[in-house]
């Protein structure tokens, strides 16, 4: 069965940023897949353009610039908060505001993101909310594990597991959760 619309596809690979020699900083193994609905809007879709049609088996490598990926990092998403935010139960917690440290935090509009700790000043934190991976060309090499027709309820309420594009990082270090 090829990779296509609404198939559940579950991938092994490794990515590394700046080409294929470059650093190495995520590795999905196939006794734990990245697995996903095709098409369901939750990976890059230059991602998926590039497996479309695999099948079982089949073994891919290619890369995405980062203007394909997460884009460059823009000044705009460093935000400058004031100290007061960070206050918890009257206190701030210093071991939090660490340069590096990624916090997650809600915008206005109640959406949840992470920042990470860019500099800690006097009276603000400066976060920046660029996505970890911005500016970085993306290059991946992999296996497709396994595709197969979705159930009825994986159409509705989507695919959960493993890899890090689905939320958990327990085998990167990409820094994205």
């Amino acid at each position: 069965m090829n990779i296509s619309k609404d198939k559940v596809v579950s991938l092994s690979y490794e990515l590394r940023i700046d080409g294929k020699d470059g650093e190495i900083i995520e590795t999905v193994v196939a006794d734990k897949p990245l697995t996903f609905l095709y098409g369901g809007g939750n990976l890059l879709p230059a991602f998926e353009h590039n497996i479309d049609r695999l099948k079982t088996g089949d073994a891919f490598a290619f890369l995405l610039k980062c203007d394909d990926a997460y884009g460059q990092a823009v000044d705009e998403a460093l935000v400058e908060i004031p100290l007061s935010a960070f206050v918890v139960d009257g206190e701030i917690d210093n071991d939090l505001l660490v340069e590096g440290n990624a916090i997650p935090m809600t915008d206005s509009q109640g959406n949840h993101l992470n920042g990470i700790v860019a500099e800690v000043k006097k009276e603000t934190v400066v976060m920046d909310f660029n996505h970890p991976l911005a500016g970085d060309d993306l290059y991946f090499s992999g296996t497709v594990v396994d595709v197969r027709e979705a159930t009825p309820e994986e159409l509705e309420f989507g695919v959960s597991g493993g890899g890090c594009s689905s939320g958990s990082c327990d085998n990167c270090h990409c820094n994205c959760s």
